[in-house]
């Protein structure tokens, strides 16, 4: 049987000033592009600097008032409405349930994309957006796009389980599930994963939670308590609390794995 292809992971899109740029001869095509998708919950405090790094941002329904409300809040010095046109996202997506008429207004007259999806009632907001992003992608290629989700933990429990839901319907499509204090995105089973660990951004607890299926078998190296051939499933072990130890996490499992590692709280 071959051997799994890996997939790295870092969160380079948190430190405060980007990675550097790859040499001017590397193949442009394997940079990654960002997409950034807000919901209906408090931005978190690195909002502008991921709305900066991303090449396309898109509100689901609720999350233009977040932004329309939030990124003045989250920017204290600078004039309102400076900041208001200046963070107009790309779309807003959803069954326009939640958005404010006169916030939709706003940002439709600044040339915001406005996309009514009220006749589908059996997806997310963030199912809808994930859908528009993929049919839209930023970049050149699709499979290096990464999407980052803001506003998507905390708040009502079945939300945030319709989001963690999300990860698996697009599990070929890197999505990356943000709150102020952890991110979490999923690890297929028919990858090995590297984790690049950003110390100065994020740790040292972490977690790895079979939430679709058990795992009669994962293996990780890079962490205080290594998991070796193990099996993990609801009722039984999981691994949680762990903590981070070297500066890469390598996982390997035979089930489908959601990652959470917690966020420093200066970045």
């Amino acid at each position: 049987m071959p051997p799994l292809p890996t997939m790295v992971h870092s969160s380079s899109f948190l430190l405060p000033s980007p990675p550097p740029a790859p040499p001017a001869d590397a193949d442009a095509e394997n940079a990654v592009s960002y997409a950034v998708v807000v919901l209906n919950q408090r931005l978190p405090r690195f909002a502008p600097l991921l709305w900066t790094r991303a090449d396309l941002r898109v509100c689901a329904d609720g999350g233009a008032n977040r932004v329309f409300d939030g990124m003045p809040e989250l920017l204290p010095g600078e004039d309102p409405d400076e900041v208001r046109t200046r963070y107009k996202p790309d779309a807003i997506e959803g069954d326009m349930d939640s958005v404010r008429p006169e916030v939709k207004e706003y940002y439709s007259s600044l040339g915001t994309q406005i996309i009514d999806d009220s006749h589908d009632q059996d997806t997310t907001d963030l199912n809808k957006c994930i859908s528009f992003i993929t049919k839209n992608p930023p970049g050149p290629d699709s499979s290096n796009l990464c999407i980052l989700v803001l506003g998507a933990l905390g708040g009502r429990f079945d939300h945030e389980m319709g989001n963690i839901n999300v990860l698996y319907r697009f599990s070929n499509t890197r999505i990356i599930l943000l709150s102020d204090d952890s991110s979490i995105f999923l690890l297929p089973r028919t990858h090995n994963h590297e984790i690049r660990i950003e110390r100065s951004v994020e740790g040292p607890h972490c977690g790895l939670i079979p939430v679709g299926a058990p795992s009669s078998s994962s293996t990780t190296t890079g962490l205080r308590w290594n998991l070796d051939n193990t099996s993990m499933n609801f009722g039984g072990l999981l691994s949680t609390s762990n903590i981070v130890e070297e500066e890469i996490v390598t996982v390997t499992s035979d089930s489908d794995l959601i990652w959470t590692i917690s966020l420093r709280k200066h970045t």
